[in-house]
């Protein structure tokens, strides 16, 4: 398992919007900052990504405690699914109910929703405030797949901060996880 770290996006970077098919509920969902005035999380996963898959049962908990909290949380697979079926959008709506996401877990088919946010990586994590400026971008926490239990410190501490209207937390670490697997052209 190769380890590829986050691009860590420059901060204050604005939100790109987006609309993608959406494996959790059916049809397309459309990212729009006005419809997240807290702000909203970002996160690039995939089903396959030993990385993502020791973050997900915690990332999920975490994302509904944030949804309740009033913020918004959205979950992109971009990855190339010739390559890796896993990552199929059947797939991606079976892991979706089996996990029961209550958040949007979207297709990125084109890829181009990574390209535009310069996602390197699953888990590729980004906290973008009211105002669609980027607040947070880095790792879930420190801990690694057969190294620790996945607790979500570094992201819940951005989230608490962020919910307390306090500046961005100073010490923003790179995600690592499996690359993106790109479409071969």
């Amino acid at each position: 398992m190769a380890a590829t770290p986050s691009q860590m996006l420059s901060l204050n970077s604005d939100y790109h919007p987006f609309t993608l098919p959406n494996a959790t509920h059916a049809g397309d969902y459309t990212l729009s900052s006005a419809d997240h005035p807290q702000g909203f999380v970002l996160v690039f996963i995939c089903n396959h990504c030993p990385f993502v898959k020791h973050i997900l049962d915690r990332m999920v908990e975490l994302a509904h405690a944030a949804m309740d909290r009033g913020l918004g949380f959205v979950a992109v697979s971009s990855n190339d699914v010739v390559s890796f079926p896993e990552d199929s959008f059947g797939n991606m709506k079976k892991l979706a109910a089996e996990k029961n996401f209550r958040f949007p877990y979207l297709y990125d088919a084109s890829q181009e929703v990574a390209k535009a946010y310069d996602a390197a990586c699953t888990p590729d994590i980004y906290v973008f405030n009211g105002k669609g400026k980027l607040y947070y971008r880095g790792q879930f926490d420190e801990t690694r797949p057969m190294q620790g239990e996945a607790t979500g410190d570094d992201l819940q501490n951005a989230i608490n901060s962020l919910l307390n209207d306090e500046e961005p937390p100073a010490n923003q670490i790179p995600s690592l996880g499996c690359g993106i697997k790109w479409i071969k052209e």
